[in-house]
């Protein structure tokens, strides 16, 4: 990978971004009507890199931890701190996902040349994005089914009493939709064995996280005849090992792995390990969603629908034809 070097940062400007959700937007943790993400500003000799990230309290972030993280390497970015560096400056997870993103727009800037080109990867095409519904009754579930049938993928967000009821009711409203469910850890193994075979049979295709990321020891134990997806128990690169046997696709998210450079190194290493991939997302803006879409080329499941779920977006943000995700402009990101 060649272009690790964006040169000496001149200016470092951290700002805080709200952005409203289209509607309340609820999973098995909680709900929310908006989004709150951190956005990096790297100035270099007159050329300018931005990246973003979405701090996440299930991983011990806050608003300003994140903020504090990227404020500590002030002082190193000013003395040539490059991109290779970062990578042990920071651990994995949002600080280091907006600085990552930003560096390697500041690159492509800097270069004239897109970020895929400096990554050395094949130019990037559309890809078809999951579209995430939100946990609610089955009633609201099935009205939001039926709006959104002609997606051919759907997600939905599930975690407990009366999923399987919501997923009847999903698939009564979109009968032609390819459909993953998440239960972001709401389930116990006795769930997993009781939902998976009715799932099955209702077409779906895949599982997030069902158990608890500390509590998937039981998931090794079975035979999985609905593939098990990790999430909350897959971070960088380093938590691969621990999940051969209990899981069987990973789903790579910049603000857990801390930005592009881990997240493409990944992919690689995932794929060796004999996973299938998923590359997902906090809800966030187009600013976040652009380099995932670089690491999406070519995997088995998208799930990149962050700016759908919100009621506002970034200038120049990325085009969704239905969900048809196609590349950034390079005057947003890279």
């Amino acid at each position: 990978m060649s272009g690790t070097n964006a040169g000496v940062v001149t200016s470092l400007e951290i700002s805080r971004d709200r952005f409203a959700t289209a509607g309340t937007f609820t999973i098995s943790r909680g709900s929310r009507t908006e989004v709150n993400v951190v956005t990096v500003t790297l100035s270099s000799e007159g050329f300018v890199g931005r990246g973003e990230c979405v701090p996440y309290a299930r991983y011990d972030e806050s608003m300003d931890s994140v903020c504090a993280q990227i404020r500590s390497l002030q002082a190193d970015l000013a003395a040539g701190l490059d991109r290779q560096a970062l990578q042990s400056a920071l651990p994995a997870g949002a600080a280091r996902n907006a600085l990552d993103c930003a560096m390697w727009d500041l690159e492509a800037k800097r270069a004239g040349k897109p970020v895929w080109q400096l990554a050395g990867l094949p130019a990037p095409t559309s890809v078809v994005t999951a579209y995430t519904l939100s946990l609610d009754t089955p009633a609201n579930m099935l009205a939001s089914a039926r709006k959104n049938a002609s997606r051919p993928l759907l997600k939905l967000k599930l975690g407990g009493e009366g999923d399987l009821e919501r997923l009847r009711a999903v698939r009564q409203g979109a009968p032609d939709c390819r459909l993953i469910v998440d239960a972001n850890e709401g389930w116990s193994a006795a769930d997993y064995d009781e939902l998976a075979p009715l799932m099955l049979e209702l077409g779906v295709a895949l599982v997030e996280q069902p158990l608890p990321a500390g509590s998937d020891q039981a998931l090794a134990e079975r035979g999985r005849p609905l593939p098990v997806c990790a999430d909350e128990a897959c971070h960088a690169r380093d938590s691969l090992e621990s999940l051969v046997g209990k899981y069987d696709v990973i789903n790579i998210k910049l603000d857990k792995t801390g930005g592009l450079t881990e997240a493409l190194a990944m992919r690689s290493a995932a794929r060796e390990a004999g996973f299938g991939v998923m590359v997902g997302c906090m809800v966030g803006s187009s600013l976040g969603m652009a380099p995932a879409h670089l690491v999406a080329q070519g995997v088995e499941f998208v799930d990149l629908d962050g700016p759908l779920l919100l009621a506002e977006d970034r200038s120049a943000a990325i085009h969704y034809d239905g969900s048809d995700m196609h590349p950034a402009d390079s005057v947003l990101w890279g």
